[in-house]
């Protein structure tokens, strides 16, 4: 039998963070390649990719700043490109839909389904703000909701899954979302091998703590049986401690500055340093690391010569 192999996914920017919290956050579309292109190169299969506006930092939708940097992206690397179809929640679905649209990636993010996601409580360390935007996002979280209702996740898996061949990366935030992924499975919208990231540590879906990981694997186990394979992704300072149990447990890891910020108990330099962490990790477990061809092959993606950029 030959041994499990371990893709590590890596999120290189997201929406989440602001570059007021971390002078290493990549922005601008140089910066956003560069980091991406060195986490494949530390072992990163998978790289997630969002944009941000390059004249302050905030989240942007707009297909044009995507197209700064994934071709460059795709031109230095092997690595399959999971485009966003989350972006923030201050955003519309045809916003979010843009860049997917025109990019027709390998894979895309979907968030399955609507929640609160709250990132408010960042605003109760005190900080130097660069740019007015940025507590203004946060505080907004407060009081507004992430939306993708089922006719939302219908449109996306029918424009972007049937029309572009994309597979997705289901991210379930909460057991619920695993019984609605199911309901898409049984209508016959998505099929296996279901690549399916259980979040842990959002404010507004399911807590940080080893007990949560192993219930949402036994759902999991009884809903998909062998026809999905299961990544983790945890908030901030539970990033490496839930990916190293997950790795234990069979999984496999995503980490990434949109998830935590840090290296062990300084600011992560680049995304690659925390590929380089979880690759000793794993070598300590004497688990091998998936190529980005063994991981197209795992999650049975269409490859990187057929997308459109």
């Amino acid at each position: 039998m030959a041994p499990r192999k371990v893709i590590i996914t890596c999120a290189v920017t997201g929406s989440v963070h602001t570059p007021s919290m971390s002078p290493h956050l990549p922005v601008t579309p140089d910066q956003i390649a560069a980091d991406a292109i060195a986490a494949a190169e530390a072992g990163a299969s998978i790289l997630h990719l969002h944009a941000r506006d390059p004249r302050d930092g905030r989240p942007t939708a707009d297909p044009d700043v995507f197209m700064q940097f994934l071709p460059r992206i795709k031109q230095a690397t092997d690595a399959v490109i999971n485009i966003t179809t989350g972006g923030s929640s201050l955003m519309t679905l045809d916003q979010r839909l843009a860049a997917p649209l025109r990019a027709e990636p390998e894979m895309c993010s979907l968030n399955m389904g609507s929640m609160n996601f709250a990132l408010f409580p960042m605003l109760d360390r005190p900080r130097e703000w660069q740019h007015e935007w940025e507590p203004k996002l946060l505080e907004a979280t407060r009081d507004t909701i992430f939306k993708n209702t089922f006719a939302d996740m219908e449109t996306v898996l029918e424009r972007l899954g049937k029309g572009c061949g994309t597979r997705f990366e289901f991210e379930c935030y909460d057991v619920g979302h695993l019984y609605s992924l199911a309901h898409f499975r049984d209508r016959g919208l998505v099929s296996g091998p279901l690549f399916i990231q259980f979040v842990f540590g959002i404010l507004g879906g399911i807590g940080a703590d080893p007990d949560n990981l192993v219930h949402m694997k036994r759902i999991a186990d009884k809903l998909f049986g062998d026809s999905y394979q299961f990544s983790v992704l945890a908030a901030g300072r539970h990033q490496m401690p839930m990916i190293s149990i997950a790795a234990a447990m069979g999984g496999n890891v995503r980490v990434g500055l949109e998830d935590s910020l840090y290296d062990g108990r300084q600011l992560a330099k680049s995304n690659a340093d925390q590929v380089h962490r979880i690759r000793s990790v794993l070598d300590g477990l004497s688990l091998d690391v998936a190529t980005p061809t063994e991981a197209r092959e795992m999650l049975a993606l269409k490859g990187g010569d057929r997308v459109a950029f």
